[in-house]
């Protein structure tokens, strides 16, 4: 099925043959975008820690890409890449985006979120090829009320975590360098950047290994043959394919990189209200695809506290971004325990066909990214 997929045309073709940098790429998330913008002739470059879990994705997709190895924290060496590379736009998605390890360490937390974020806009500042950046942050950055509604970009950001409150910090500091040094009121006068952010819920798919996230746990526990404990089986999250917010951000830069100022504002880019389901129903429904998975339920009266409701509201972007999702709950559990059980029980790695997958049905949804 992949061959038959003109990847140089998605996005109206604007990534074939630009130079593109995503810090992060080493990530779960960081490495799908990789491994898609490849496959459209793009000039993948990528700036992240090296990924020490075995397996992990990136290796596992072995791409031409260039990489380098580095700490976001660290802005001699990130303003030292960019000034050697000089790209076209920046995805950022270097992050530490665990909760409860941000609990654990909520300097390194803060430091890599915050410090790490404002290193990258410093560093985009200082490189006259960068004009497009898009900062990936997380549907925590909201200040979290325990809504039964979704929140929209407008809310106030927020965070009672460590984790949730870092991420509203990137997206109040993306406000102030819009405002003050990329204000699209200066555009193509004293500067020419466009920024924008992107804001995602519970994101799963093949490829992730973090530890304290519900699918890589329930697979974890699957492929050794266990029993998996989840806490907090209540909790309610917006569940989407990772495809789903990457084909949000790749939408973001392909209207920035096309200079349209009105893009250059915060985006939620979450799934079909369907789609927000409570944690023992998805591992529920997760058994549907592996029979080797088992799940017992426990609360720990040890955890620290998450949200329980959490949910977005995304009509901004599908009617001025026209994006939306392609896939439901279905096929995202589908696509997504069965990529991990080909792995387990073949070696098989599926990252290139669900992305060709993905597109085609896109294609057939008349998404708009996939109209020439």
């Amino acid at each position: 099925m992949e061959n038959m997929v003109n990847y140089k045309d998605l996005f109206g073709g604007i990534y074939k043959n630009k130079k593109v940098l995503i810090t992060g790429h080493t990530g779960f998330k960081g490495s799908w975008l990789a491994l898609w913008l490849h496959k459209m002739e793009a000039d993948v470059y990528g700036f992240a820690l090296k990924n020490e879990d075995s397996p992990n994705h990136i290796d596992l997709l072995n791409m031409p890409i260039h990489q380098k190895i580095g700490d976001i924290t660290e802005l001699g060496a990130l303003d030292n890449y960019l000034q050697e590379i000089q790209p076209d736009i920046v995805f950022h998605l270097a992050a530490q985006a665990l909760v409860k390890k941000s609990y654990l360490d909520p300097v390194e937390t803060f430091s890599t979120n915050v410090m790490g974020t404002l290193n990258v806009f410093e560093a985009c500042r200082k490189t006259p090829s960068v004009v497009a950046i898009v900062n990936v942050t997380s549907d925590k950055c909201y200040e979290n009320k325990e809504w039964n509604w979704g929140y929209r970009e407008n809310e106030p950001m927020g965070g009672f975590d460590p984790y949730s409150a870092s991420k509203a910090c990137s997206e109040i500091l993306t406000a102030s360098y819009r405002n003050s040094y990329f204000n699209i009121e200066n555009y193509n006068s004293s500067h020419n950047v466009l920024v924008a952010s992107g804001r995602a819920g519970n994101v799963i798919g093949g490829g992730d290994w973090a530890e304290d996230r519900l699918i890589p746990d329930i697979i974890r526990a699957a492929s050794r043959g266990e029993v998996v404990k989840i806490r907090n089986p209540k909790a309610t999250r917006p569940w989407q394919h990772v495809l789903e917010p990457l084909s949000g951000y790749l939408t973001l830069g392909w209207q920035l990189l096309n200079q349209n100022v009105k893009y250059a504002e915060g985006w939620n880019f979450g799934p079909d209200m369907n789609s927000n389901l409570p944690v023992d129903e998805i591992a529920e429904l997760s058994k549907k695809h592996w029979n080797d998975i088992k799940i017992e339920f426990s609360k720990d009266p040890d955890d620290q506290h998450e949200a329980h409701l959490l949910m977005l509201e995304c009509s901004k972007a599908n009617k001025l971004l026209k994006w939306k999702p392609v896939w439901g709950i279905d096929k995202t559990l589908e696509k997504t325990i069965g990529w991990y059980r080909d792995y387990y029980l073949d070696g098989k790695t599926e990252t290139e066909n669900h992305i060709a997958d993905y597109v085609n049905d896109a294609i057939k949804a008349n998404i708009t990214w996939t109209i020439r």
